[in-house]
């Protein structure tokens, strides 16, 4: 297992990749893929490779700024990116601060999820993620 790292840069358009699939291929509009984010900020760089490593699906997509990690896990609803999330607390063997949100139920573009994730992490965690600031695109 290991995901496939992509570039902070990149993150919105993995995003929008993964909308247009969404859109092609699941006519049942399900939460068709779900972006999990995590923070790493306590744990040390080679745990968390290691983590990578043994958590992530070959067709899961990771994305980080510093210890902020996204993770985009296709055909997975909330549920499905808890037990994701419970398997990284239980490799650093601590509660991690997380939030999931799913395509299309959060959002129909990426700049909607990006929002919806920002906002509730703010709220929740007291972490602005300001990292996804760069994604979204106020009117």
């Amino acid at each position: 297992m290991a995901g496939v790292h992509f570039g902070f840069d990149n993150f919105e358009q993995l995003l929008e990749l993964h909308v247009g699939i969404a859109n092609r291929l699941d006519e049942n509009r399900s939460e068709s893929f779900t972006l999990l984010y995590c923070d790493f900020f306590t744990v040390k760089e080679d745990v968390i490779k290691s983590s990578l490593d043994q958590v992530l699906r070959t067709s899961d997509s990771v994305v980080n700024s510093g210890k902020n990690y996204f993770f985009v896990l296709p055909y997975t609803d909330k549920y499905g990116a808890n037990i994701v999330k419970n398997m990284f607390s239980e490799f650093f063997v601590r509660d991690l601060d997380s939030h999931a949100v799913s395509y299309p139920k959060d959002g129909e573009k990426a700049q909607q999820l990006f929002e919806e994730l920002r906002n509730v992490v703010s709220t929740k965690y007291k972490n602005d993620l300001r990292c996804l600031d760069h994604f979204i695109h106020y009117q």
